[in-house]
């Protein structure tokens, strides 16, 4: 399996892994952690769609999540939805495989710091052209 093929296997995992800790707490439904085949039909739905979205991504070479992709793919009612399940489980993720939720914020941090970084150098190489100009 190479290196782009691991990504998506782990991003769906991890997206796989708090919609069933949403449906688990708030659809009430005590057997969506034992399995991805007992999602609710709305879970079961939104994690199809998902699926599909990480398979057909473009840019799962150079981004960690879909939170931090420059190109939003959801549809409007999904971006909400999957909105309503990070909010609700992110929280929760440690208590429910705490390995997977401090990686998914160690690389969160890196990449914002990154994008700061890269953010930062062309506010400086701005500066700079401006400054030669005068």
């Amino acid at each position: 399996m190479n290196s782009i093929e691991q990504k998506r296997a782990q991003e769906w995992r991890v997206v796989l892994l708090m919609i069933q800790v949403y449906c688990h707490g708030a659809h009430k439904n005590r057997q969506a952690l034992k399995t991805a085949s007992a999602l609710c039909a709305d879970c079961a739905a939104l994690a199809d769609y998902v699926h599909a979205r990480v398979e057909r991504c473009p840019f799962m070479e150079t981004k960690t999540f879909c939170s931090m992709c420059r190109v939003h793919c959801y549809r409007a009612a999904e971006r909400e939805k999957i909105r309503a399940v990070m909010r609700y489980s992110g929280p929760r993720m440690l208590g429910y495989h705490p390995i997977l939720a401090l990686r998914h914020v160690a690389l969160t941090m890196r990449e914002k710091l990154r994008a700061r970084g890269e953010r930062a150098r062309g506010e400086r190489a701005r500066y700079e052209r401006t400054r030669q100009a005068d």
